[in-house]
Order: C-alpha cells, then sequence, then structure tokens
C-alpha cells in the first residue's frame, strides 16, 4: 500500500458536490469532535465554514500551544543551482526560461553558509533545480558535508531521488526532506509538467515514503496554490500528510501552503487563494492533525505573516534569498529568483516580531548526534 492507492480512491469522490452540501450543522458537529476525519476535515474546509473562523482559530490557537509550546522555528533557504532540465509552467527556473544559469562550486557554497550562519539561522533548507546532471549525488554529498559545519539541521528540497541515494545524503548529516507534489490533480500535474523527470507522477508523489524510509526524521510537504482547485488540494495535502503521520510514526510531517506569485516566464495562477481561504486551510488543519508542523514562507507578506503566528503557524522562513548566491555573491538585481520574496525582512527583525506577539523563536531544536 503507498498514498498512491488513495489517490485512485479519491478519483472517483466529488469534492465540488461534497463542498457545496455542507450545512452548518455539519460544520458544528465536526468542530465539537474531539478527533477527526476526512469527513470532517471537508467540512472544515467549506465555504460554509467560514462562518465558523473565530472558533477554528480558538481551538487551533489552543491545540498549537498544546503540542508546540510557545515557539516558532526558524530556517533560511539556500539556492546551490538553477539549473533544471523540467518545463514546469509555473517555476522561474524551468528549462524552458532564457537567463544565465548558476552552480555553487564548494567554495562558495561555503562563502554562502557562512553569510547565512552569521544571522544565527541553524536550520537551513538546501535547494537545486531538478538537474542531476548538473548537481549529482556526489556534488549534493560534498554539498551536505560543507552545511554540516555551519548548521545543526540540513534539510533538501532537491529532485527526487531513490532511497539509495537519500541514504548517501543522510549519512552526510541531511535530517529532512520537503518535496513538494505542486498538484494533486492528475490531469493538471499533466498539463503544468509537459517535460522532465519531474513528469512522473507517481515517482513524485512516493518520494516522501521513500524519503521516510530512508531515515529521515522530518518531512515537508504541500500543494503549490493558484494550479489545482484549492479546497481539493487542501483537503487531497492533510489526506496525504495523515497517512505519512500514520505509515510513519517516529516522523514529523509537515504542511506548507506556497502561493504562486511573481517570476520570470511563468503563467499566471488559475485558481487564486484568498488570504480567507489560507487562514481556513490552516485552521481545518490544525483541528485535523493536532501534531502538524505548519511551514510559512517569506511568499507571504510581513502583515500577513505577522497574523499566522497566533493561527497555528509553527515554522518561518526568515532573511530569504530564492536567487543563487545571493547571500554573499549576488545582487538582487544580479540573481534569477525562483520566486518573489514578499516578506523581506531581517533574520532579527522576524525575530523580534515573534517575541513581540508573545512567542520565542527559536533557532535550533535539532543536531544530528
Amino acid at each position: 500500500m503507498s498514498f498512491h492507492d488513495e489517490i485512485i480512491r479519491l478519483d472517483s469522490f466529488d469534492f465540488v458536490e461534497y463542498f457545496r452540501s455542507v450545512r452548518p450543522e455539519d460544520v458544528r458537529n465536526s468542530l465539537d469532535r474531539d478527533e477527526q476525519d476526512q469527513c470532517d476535515l471537508l467540512n472544515l474546509l467549506s465555504l460554509t465554514a467560514q462562518d465558523f473562523l473565530e472558533e477554528m482559530a480558538q481551538k487551533a490557537r489552543q491545540m498549537t500551544r498544546q503540542y508546540f509550546g510557545n515557539i516558532i522555528s526558524l530556517y533560511a533557504p539556500l539556492y546551490i543551482s538553477d539549473h533544471c532540465s523540467n518545463l514546469c509552467t509555473y517555476c522561474g527556473f524551468n528549462a524552458g526560461v532564457d537567463f544565465p544559469r548558476t552552480k555553487l562550486s564548494l567554495e562558495e557554497i561555503e562563502r554562502e553558509a557562512d553569510a547565512i550562519a552569521a544571522t544565527g539561522i541553524r536550520h537551513i533548507l538546501l535547494l537545486t533545480g531538478e538537474a542531476p546532471s548538473q548537481t549529482p549525488l556526489s556534488y549534493l554529498e560534498e554539498a551536505v558535508k560543507i552545511m554540516k559545519k555551519y548548521f545543526s539541521s540540513i534539510a533538501l528540497e532537491i529532485f527526487p531521488m531513490d532511497e539509495e541515494e537519500y541514504q548517501v545524503l543522510c549519512k552526510a548529516g541531511a535530517d529532512s526532506l520537503t518535496v513538494y507534489q505542486e498538484v494533486y490533480d492528475r490531469d493538471i500535474y499533466k498539463e503544468v509538467h509537459p517535460k522532465g523527470r519531474k513528469a512522473d507522477y507517481k515517482y513524485r508523489l512516493l518520494t516522501p515514503e521513500r524519503g521516510a524510509k530512508t531515515g529521515f526524521r522530518a518531512l515537508n510537504i504541500g500543494a503549490l496554490y493558484g494550479l489545482g482547485e484549492p479546497r481539493k488540494e487542501a483537503c487531497i495535502a492533510a489526506l496525504h500528510a495523515r497517512w505519512l503521520e500514520q505509515e510513519f510514526p517516529d516522523v514529523e510531517i509537515s504542511l506548507s501552503l506556497p502561493r504562486m506569485t511573481r517570476a520570470k516566464g511563468i503563467i499566471e495562477p488559475k485558481n487564486i487563494l484568498s488570504d480567507i481561504d489560507f487562514v481556513q486551510f490552516m485552521l481545518a488543519w490544525r483541528l485535523f492533525m493536532p501534531r502538524l508542523g505548519i511551514t510559512i514562507s517569506t511568499r507571504e507578506s510581513a502583515e500577513f505573516r505577522d497574523r499566522l503566528i497566533h493561527l497555528g503557524a509553527t515554522r518561518f522562513s526568515s532573511g530569504s534569498k530564492t536567487g543563487v548566491g545571493e547571500y554573499s555573491l549576488k545582487d538582487h538585481d544580479d540573481a534569477t529568483v525562483q520566486f518573489e520574496v514578499t516578506d523581506d525582512r531581517s533574520v532579527d527583525e522576524v525575530a523580534e516580531m515573534i517575541r513581540e506577539s508573545g512567542y520565542q523563536p527559536v533557532f535550533k531544536d535539532w543536531e544530528l548526534v
């Protein structure tokens, strides 16, 4: 059994009709339940549930404090290559966009790591485009070893790999894996991934399972909002997270809500995720999965991120640069970015905001012995 079997089962489910049919009493019954099932999740993701957002927020806030305490973990992304062999129509790094590609040398990676570590960040997310020929396993292994000198936790957001390859990177010091399905709707997935390794829907879908079997202590998954129908995508992402939590109980599971933002050469969002929907999805996820990590990136504005602290978020990126070499090697105007950062505050500014909100910023809560 794998989550792909669940995807096949869900093919026959009419999400639109279910969401349309949800009544206020259905939402009330779901809110009153201590443990929630798939129907409760659907009810809380419905438009009808938006009349209950304040109650959902109060319960979600209480649950988050119960399971996570009073902390917000901080991390930063580090892009080491923007070479890509895919033609993803929503990504500024896709192979069809014409710009000078960059791959950092190991010396340059060390300079970037040193610059990030100087801000106090101790959890790093290492990213590449999806071009194994340009960033082979040996290169990534050496990059992780460099990161290990500067950071206590190293997460990977790279092209999907087989278990044997992940084992090499785990041994080098990587402990977490981020992989987004981008869109769970298989027809839309095929449309927006016309060419490249990423066109293989099933292989990408099963990547978190391979990561968990390899030994990663934490997995972060999600959809990119702007492609599929948002409520359906939010539901399947949560079901995917719960499936992983139940199948791999020793692995920390997190969800993200990245929204499409501006980047060179990409399509316009087909389905806009509003701020109110964004908040509702967070709250529904928290009530459905009390121990779920919820990651909020700098795609979101500073003002909006400030409010999300009280609504179930557990992890923030800060001081983010989304172009290769932007921390110490290039000015922003000289870098091609995967997406535009909206919250451009420094690490210190984000940490101070967290303190002023009554929470404690955490720079380090894990280290591989």
